[in-house]
């Protein structure tokens, strides 16, 4: 009964596919994230008062140049009510009920009574979410963020920057639009240009197929486009991407080997640059539920490691170092440390 249930809501309630940027996340994840020597140090505090604003404060040490960091304060407006809509039938041969959830904003119920066939749909009022961020370059930015408020499945954000000392300002608006088996996206520079960036994803059975183009309305031209396949699986994805107007091409693949051991890898190749293609190699070992290793080495022999280990519940530890495996006596090694706060 079990398996059916999860059938019917499968086939009725089918996942939006990935946006364009992520075809290929699982596997950028693998090789870019969780590597800590990028920085010589980083710190991020994140905290939550009781009436449901959080506050975040990031710091970097870079290892050349400046420290650089932000402080983040975030309030998200509680769900403003419940907007009911009931549709009868005559006749009605199956049950489906589909409850809420914290992603979605709305749910689904099916009602057969002697007397009554009917559908019952709750969707819910979405609030509004309100972010403020000021980093040490003295640039005081805001987003203000509209889920499912516009339109069923349409997010909007407005993003505002400014900056006190040239008295620069910015404007941003963008759009994520999710139905089943479809996500759009479109970003626009109100100020600079206007410009505006839109990519489409299309996606069945695990088949993902996406594009994406920008535009400059001054210049009424085309100024990027590029274009990715991928499969996607619980277990492993694989996916093509041509970006910079179809020149770069790069082919990424992850597998999730058991609850333990993830290993991906990923080559690209540039059409206008040299004939070389680079290689990177990664993977992630789950030594228990609070600690990982990962390591990875690309084709110029440079090798990463990294640790990360939950100390305490909000209290997390990452170590990183990259070696020059081609130039071990030069001082090209890097290492980092990482701690994450929350309370």
């Amino acid at each position: 009964m079990d398996s059916f249930k999860s059938d019917i809501k499968a086939t009725f309630n089918p996942l939006p596919p990935p946006a364009f940027t992520d075809i290929a996340k699982p596997s950028n994840d693998l090789l870019n994230k969780d590597f800590y020597h990028t920085s010589a140090a980083t710190l991020e505090v994140k905290s939550k008062a009781p009436n449901g604003v959080s506050f975040k404060v990031n710091g970097k040490s870079a290892h050349e140049g400046k420290t650089s960091g932000q402080i983040e304060a975030a309030y998200k407006d509680a769900a403003s009510g419940t907007l009911k809509t009931f549709t009868k039938f005559k006749n009605l041969s199956f049950f489906m009920s589909s409850p809420p959830s914290k992603s979605k904003a709305s749910s689904q119920h099916i009602i057969i009574r002697p007397d009554l066939c009917a559908i019952l749909i709750l969707y819910q009022l979405a609030g509004l979410n309100l972010t403020q961020t000021w980093t040490t370059a003295n640039s005081l930015d805001t987003k203000i963020e509209l889920d499912n408020k516009i339109a069923q499945g349409l997010k909007a954000e407005v993003l505002t920057n400014f900056l006190p000392s040239s008295q620069a300002k910015g404007a941003k608006l963008n759009l994520y639009f999710k139905q089943p088996n479809f996500q759009a996206r479109a970003f626009m520079d109100l100020l600079k240009g206007p410009t505006a960036n839109i990519d489409a994803v299309l996606g069945h059975e695990g088949f993902l197929v996406g594009a994406e183009a920008g535009y400059d309305v001054q210049k009424a031209q085309i100024t990027r486009y590029s274009a990715a396949v991928g499969y996607t699986m619980p277990e492993y994805t694989a996916a093509i991407t041509a970006t910079s107007q179809l020149s770069v091409f790069a082919a990424s693949y992850y597998h999730k080997v058991n609850s333990q051991v993830e290993a991906g890898a990923k080559a690209s190749w540039d059409s206008k640059g040299s004939n070389n293609v680079g290689l990177e190699v990664a993977s992630k070992y789950r030594l228990d539920p609070s600690s990982f290793v990962k390591g990875k080495i690309n084709d110029r022999g440079i090798a990463s490691a990294a640790y990360s280990v939950l100390l305490r519940p909000g209290v997390t530890l990452g170590l990183g170092a990259s070696f020059d495996t081609q130039n071990m006596k030069e001082a090209a090694h890097k290492v980092g440390v990482d701690f994450k706060f929350e309370a």
